[in-house]
């Protein structure tokens, strides 16, 4: 029998505290970078631009280019990426989604490292070799590169707006129903779980519900977050996909994108979506519940006008996000149990119009 001997790529620097951001040059340098083009989301080079430019300066490191990323067209990136000076030794990306995606692909086309920074925690992405680029009008994910440094810098995570963070807590809960999803594929003989990944994965969720705070911007409950969903991102790494953090939920969250009404933020559908999967799968619905319920998510998920119609067609759609994977909503009885509790819930008859 053939066995998968993927290499496995883990961070070689991976720092979060407070104050951050006056480090990052300091800690470039004693990883031996010295020439670095840096990528910021909209509107953070005025925002950050001085800090950080400031940190370069006083650890000897030379700022090819910066740029702000607005475009995450494939072939706008690819240009751009050809377009950077040969010298550089790393790129480094600062901010959400676009300038995160656009450097990490950057990396990968360039052969550079690819340093992470990000500026909110919406989703595991900042620390997964996963990229989300528009290609032919459609935003898909491909696979790039994994970061060779994650920093983190507590204080701007929890200055974000709290709906980055709200996202942050539905994606990393939606790993409990993505681990039992992935059990039940190879109990189906669809896959074989690794399970070093699976228990990465696990103890990463675990590590951050089980944590006692006051509000969701506590040090404690960033540092908590942003922890779980780098250990998360490391998972996929392991897995060599995205499996042990991405299941039925994450479908239904991609067909909410695809063909809902109003799509709302990445990890506020799925944490919804994960809600509604733990009743369906009767596993740990208990924790996800006082999780979701104690952050306030549910209460900010009642204000983004998410609609019971639209999680009705993304039940039933969910299959196709991905024919062949072999999730609980890839069996019709498991959906029409779906279907059932959404409309007898009554957690989730607040939560949606």
């Amino acid at each position: 029998m053939a066995v998968d001997n993927h290499q496995i790529v883990v961070p070689s620097l991976l720092d979060v505290r407070k104050g951050n951001l006056a480090n990052l040059g300091r800690m470039l340098a004693r990883h031996q970078f010295s020439k670095v083009v840096l990528f910021f989301g909209t509107g953070l080079i005025e925002m950050l631009g001085d800090k950080v430019l400031g940190s370069m300066k006083q650890a000897g490191i030379e700022v090819l280019e910066q740029k702000e990323v607005g475009d995450i067209d494939i072939d706008h990136v690819v240009d751009d990426a050809f377009q950077l000076p040969a010298q550089t030794e790393a790129v480094v990306g600062i901010g959400g989604g676009k300038a995160l995606d656009a450097a990490k692909y950057t990396a990968l086309l360039r052969k550079w490292p690819f340093i992470s920074v990000p500026t909110s925690t919406s989703n595991d992405g900042f620390s997964s070799s996963n990229t989300s680029l528009t290609i032919h009008g459609r935003r898909i994910s491909v696979h790039a590169k994994m970061p060779y440094g994650i920093v983190i810098d507590v204080d701007v995570i929890r200055n974000a707006p709290e709906c980055f963070i709200y996202s942050g807590v539905g994606d990393l809960v939606s790993k409990i129903t993505a681990a039992e999803d992935w059990i039940f594929e190879e109990k189906n003989g669809v896959t074989r779980v690794d399970d070093c990944a699976l228990m990465l994965s696990k103890k990463a969720v675990n590590s951050f519900v089980r944590t006692d705070f006051g509000t969701i911007r506590d040090d404690l409950f960033i540092k908590e977050l942003v922890d779980s969903l780098t250990m998360a991102g490391i998972s996929m790494e392991i897995a060599g996909s995205s499996a042990p953090t991405s299941g039925s939920e994450h479908l239904i969250s991609h067909a909410l994108d695809t063909y809902g009404s109003k799509p709302q933020l990445h990890g506020i559908q799925v944490g919804v979506a994960s809600y509604l999967m733990s009743k369906v799968q009767d596993h740990r619905y208990e924790r996800i519940t006082k999780v979701l319920q104690d952050t306030g998510f549910f209460t900010f998920a009642k204000s983004a006008g998410m609609t019971v119609a639209d999680f009705d067609m993304a039940i039933d759609r969910a299959p196709e996000m991905k024919p062949m994977r072999c999730t609980y909503l890839h069996r019709a009885e498991y959906r029409d149990h779906a279907h059932h509790i959404l409309h007898e819930d009554p957690i989730l008859q607040d939560i949606l119009l």
